[in-house]
C-alpha cells in the first residue's frame, strides 16, 4: 500500500511538472541563469533611445499595450508582412503610428550576442514598457517573464480589439473587460497617455465636433491639425500638454479641465463610472502609480505563451 501511494505521489508530481513546463507562470527570475544580462542589456538600451528621443518612450509602452490587447503578449505586433503572413503594423491603431520596431530590433541583436535563442521578443517589449516608463520619471515594477514568441499575427483582431480613440466608455469597458482587466485597471492603464504624442486624424474629430473640451484647448489644437480629411493628419500633439515627457498625473488633472486629447480620454470624466477614480488619480499621484505597477503587470499576463508553445525568435520581425 505505501509502495502504491509512494507511486502515486511520485506520478502526481510527474504530471504537475509537466503541467508547469507546458503551461507555467511567468516568473521575475525566468533569465537569471540562461541570460543574466539579458535585463541590463534592455535598460540600457532603452535608456539610450529615451535620451535621443523622449517620445519613444511613449513609443515603447504603446508597442507593448498594442501586443498583449491582440492575442496575447506574445511579440505578434513585431512580425512584417511576408508572402506567407499578414501582420499586425498595417492595421488601424498601428498603421503610420506604432514605432520603436528598430529599438526592439537593436535590443534583440544584443541579446542574441549575449545568449542567443533564449529571450524572447515579446519579453523584450515587456521589459523595455517598465525601463521606458521609468527613465520618464514614472514607477518601477517587477517584470514577470518566461513569455514566448507567436508565429503567426491577426490583422483582423488588432483592428477590432485595440480601443480606437474614438470610443466612448462603454465600448473602452468592454474592449478591456474583454482582456480580464476590470474598469478600474482600465482607468488606470489608459494613464499612459500621460506621455506621449497623438496624429490629427486621432483627434480632429473631438476638437470639431465634441463639446466636452475646453475652447480654448480646442482652438489651440485646430492650427494644427484642419478640419479636412487628409490635411495635416499626421501633425502631432501632445496627449498631456502640460508634461508631455514626463510620466505623471497630469493626464487626470487634464481630464477634469476637459482638456483631454482623444473623445476616449476624456469619456473616462464625462460623468459615469470612473469619475471618481479619475478624481482620485488627479490628487494622489502615488496612488496612481503603484495602481498602474499592479495593473500593467496584470496585463503582461494576458495569454502568454510558455513551455514550449510558440518559439524564441532569433529576429522579431519573423518567424524562425
Amino acid at each position: 500500500m505505501k509502495s502504491l501511494l509512494a507511486y502515486i505521489a511520485v506520478m502526481v508530481f510527474l504530471m504537475c511538472s509537466i503541467t508547469n513546463s507546458v503551461h507555467g507562470q511567468l516568473n521575475s527570475t525566468f533569465y537569471n541563469n540562461s541570460c543574466p544580462a539579458a535585463l541590463s542589456i534592455v535598460q540600457a538600451a532603452v535608456k539610450q533611445a529615451v535620451a535621443n528621443e523622449k517620445r519613444m518612450g511613449a513609443s515603447l509602452l504603446r508597442l507593448h499595450f498594442h501586443d498583449c490587447f491582440v492575442n496575447g503578449c506574445d511579440g505578434s505586433v513585431l512580425l512584417d508582412d511576408s508572402s506567407t503572413l499578414t501582420g499586425e503594423k498595417t492595421a488601424i491603431p498601428n498603421n503610420n503610428s506604432a514605432r520603436g520596431f528598430e529599438v526592439i530590433d537593436s535590443i534583440k541583436n544584443q541579446l542574441e550576442n549575449a545568449c542567443s535563442g533564449v529571450v524572447s521578443c515579446a519579453d523584450i517589449l515587456a521589459i523595455a514598457a517598465r525601463d521606458s516608463v521609468v527613465e520618464l520619471g514614472g514607477p518601477s515594477w517587477t517584470v514577470m517573464l518566461g513569455r514566448r514568441d507567436s508565429t503567426t499575427a491577426s490583422l483582423s483582431a488588432a483592428n477590432a480589439n485595440i480601443p480606437p480613440p474614438t470610443s466612448n466608455l462603454s465600448s473602452l469597458i468592454s474592449l478591456f473587460q474583454a482582456q480580464g482587466l476590470s474598469t478600474m485597471e482600465m482607468v488606470t492603464l489608459v494613464g499612459s497617455h500621460t506621455i506621449g504624442q497623438a496624429r490629427c486624424v486621432s483627434f480632429r474629430g473631438h476638437i470639431y465636433n465634441d463639446t466636452d473640451i475646453d475652447s480654448t484647448y480646442s482652438t489651440s489644437l485646430r492650427s494644427k491639425c484642419p478640419p479636412t480629411n487628409g490635411s495635416g493628419d499626421s501633425n502631432l500633439s501632445p496627449l498631456d500638454f502640460i508634461t508631455p515627457t514626463v510620466f505623471d498625473n497630469n493626464y487626470y488633472n487634464n481630464l477634469k479641465s476637459k482638456k483631454g486629447l482623444l473623445h476616449s480620454d476624456q469619456e473616462i470624466f464625462n460623468g459615469g463610472s470612473t469619475v471618481s477614480q479619475v478624481t482620485i488619480y488627479n490628487t494622489n499621484q502615488n496612488t496612481f502609480f503603484s495602481d498602474f505597477a499592479a495593473a500593467i503587470v496584470k496585463m503582461g499576463n494576458i495569454k502568454p505563451l510558455t513551455g514550449s508553445s510558440g518559439e524564441i525568435r532569433k529576429n522579431c520581425r519573423k518567424p524562425n
